[in-house]
């Protein structure tokens, strides 16, 4: 894999959505070795709301903004269905690729993605931020390390602040858009080891009416890995106190916790108990950590190399929620489809 030769990477953004605002912001503005340079949304009016702030330039579609050679790198944050035919023709354009996960609904689509980079040579990266916090990144070098000991029990949700439109949300989002956060983050804390069991339990206690559609708003689920650790991962889209992202690692010589979704250390006490201000939504919880993961993409694609989070790890994460869909159906125990070495 070849590197830019320069010491900016040129980053168009392709869609420009929620994330993808956030994205090309933070892109803008606190990523050295960076630089925004184009927005392609097909809606009237949304790249050039997203470009303007930062002089970017305006592509109609992705094809433009592929076709363009001032392009070096794009970030796909476009309607989840599309992003493993984005992937696909971004890497056949000679672009390098971070996109948004999931890197596709079903394991072929990831596959596609990761095929079509390695045959292009250009590094693919995947969003998963929560490796690039702080909290996380530390927990990872203490399992490293052998501070706790061998992995035992393990712990990671994710509550959602609230269920804006549930008719706006896809079935089995719970385990493929939120979940898969949490399965990346138990997979990146127990390393070398396998995941060869999922159990998956979910209902639609939030928004009960949309339960025969498939929107299932609340999940528990239990991984069984091949060193003996047990997880649990869980989901809600109804926390009424803040964004909430938590997480726990027990080994055989100690343990470590991480996330509280407060806003700073301080806490107030007065005659009602005692408070502290939550953070509201994953921008403003993972401002830093979605910094970071595009500083080690700029860096990957300038150095030539591939990135700490790959196609790979997408896939792997994905194998995992898809077992979950299939325990739910099922009412059983299922097993993650194999992952490529």
């Amino acid at each position: 894999m070849a590197g830019t030769g320069s010491d900016v990477v040129r980053v168009g953004v392709v869609g420009a959505g929620r994330i993808g605002t956030a994205h090309a912001a933070t892109i803008a503005r606190r990523v050295p070795g960076a630089a925004l340079v184009a927005v392609a949304d097909p809606r009237p009016g949304a790249a050039e709301r997203v470009a303007a702030p930062w002089g970017a330039r305006v592509a109609t579609g992705p094809a433009q903004l592929f076709a363009d050679d001032g392009v070096d790198a794009v970030v796909v944050t476009a309607t989840t269905d599309a992003h493993a035919d984005l992937v696909e023709a971004a890497a056949r354009a000679g672009k390098h690729v971070f996109c948004e996960k999931p890197a596709g609904l079903t394991l072929a689509d990831v596959d596609r993605g990761i095929a079509a980079t390695d045959a292009a040579g250009v590094a693919f990266q995947v969003g998963f931020n929560r490796r690039f916090s702080r909290d996380v990144a530390a927990a990872r070098a203490a399992v490293d390390e052998g501070a706790i000991g061998t992995p035992q029990l393990m712990r990671s949700l994710t509550r959602d602040p609230g269920l804006a439109d549930p008719s706006a949300v896809p079935p089995w989002t719970i385990f493929l858009l939120t979940l898969v956060h949490d399965v990346d983050t138990l997979l990146h804390l127990n390393p070398g080891a396998e995941p060869v069991s999922v159990y998956a339990v979910a209902d639609a206690l939030v928004a009960p009416a949309f339960r025969d559609a498939g929107l299932l708003d609340t999940a528990v689920v239990t991984i069984r890995f091949d060193n003996g650790a047990i997880a649990t991962a869980e989901a809600s889209f109804s926390a009424a106190y803040g964004y909430d992202v938590r997480g726990e690692v027990f080994g055989s010589g100690g343990m470590l916790t991480f996330g509280d979704g407060a806003t700073g250390s301080l806490r107030r006490w007065d005659a009602r108990g005692r408070h502290a201000d939550t953070v509201r939504s994953d921008v403003e919880l993972f401002a830093d950590a979605y910094a970071a993961e595009f500083a080690e993409f700029t860096a990957a694609v300038r150095e030539g190399r591939a990135p700490c989070v790959t196609g790979r790890d997408a896939r792997r994460a994905l194998a995992v929620a898809l077992a979950c869909v299939e325990s739910v159906r099922t009412g059983l125990p299922a097993r993650p489809a194999g992952t490529p070495s």
